[in-house]
This record gives structure tokens, sequence and C-alpha cells, in this order.
């Protein structure tokens, strides 16, 4: 009896269709009926959600990771680019400064590895053991 699944693809298997590599919201901060602190965490936990869905995605052949260029502001008009780990740090300042709503854009993009330049070779110095200072 070999059934065919019709309710998504396996553990471990890529998904198929489109997929968007960016999110944009608007978080509001106050939301009635919930504790503020809660609503905050809320938020961090869908940014975190969102990256750690997003580095779970297979790599493409020619790509080292997944990088994130992000922007962050009380609205889409005044956002300004952050570092990934400013986020988390920016979300928690805006709710500090008793902001209504804070905008947080996070887009992945591909990350390639610049190789380390190489050094060129030290000249060692040769070591006179006669002229150790250690005591005898």
């Amino acid at each position: 009896m070999n059934k065919e699944r019709d309710y998504g693809p396996a553990v471990g298997e890529a998904m198929a269709g489109p997929h968007n590599p960016r999110m944009r919201k608007n978080y509001p901060l106050h939301v009635e009926g919930r504790h503020p602190d809660r609503v905050l965490d809320a938020i961090k936990h869908d940014v975190r959600k969102y990256l750690k869905r997003e580095r779970r995605r297979p790599l493409p052949a020619d790509v080292d990771f997944w990088d994130f260029q992000c922007r962050f502001g009380l609205s889409a008009d005044s956002a300004q680019t952050v570092h990934l780990s400013e986020v988390i740090t920016s979300i928690d300042a805006a709710a500090k400064e008793q902001a209504t709503q804070v905008y947080v854009e996070i887009i992945t993009t591909h990350g390639k590895r610049t190789p380390r330049p190489v050094m060129p070779d030290v000249q060692l110095l040769p070591v006179n053991e006669e002229e150790d200072d250690l005591p005898e």
C-alpha cells in the first residue's frame, strides 16, 4: 500500500516552491490585554525563529554561509541598517524608550568566506645553547 503524502515534506527534505528570503514586519509594542514584557518576548522569539529557519535551509553549491542584512527603526521610513547582533538590543532599547511599534527587516543573502592572506615565512633565529640564561 503505497500512499502518497499530501501533508508536506518529510524531515530533512527540501521544501519545494518559491521562497521569500526577506522578512519585513511592523511589530506593535503595546497590545491590549497583554503584558508588555510578553509582547517584547514574542517579538524577539519571532526574529530568532526566522533566523533559525533561514540558517537551516540547504546552502547552494558556491555559498559558504547564510548572511543577513538587517534594518531596524520605529517605522519603515526611518529604518537604518544595523548589524544582526544589534537587532535584539535595538528592540529592547525601543521598548525602554516607550515606542509604540518597531520595524524589523531581515534579508537573507549568500555569504562567501574570503581566504586569509598567506603570511611570508618568518626566518627563525638559531638558538645558541651555550648562551642560555638559565641557572645551573
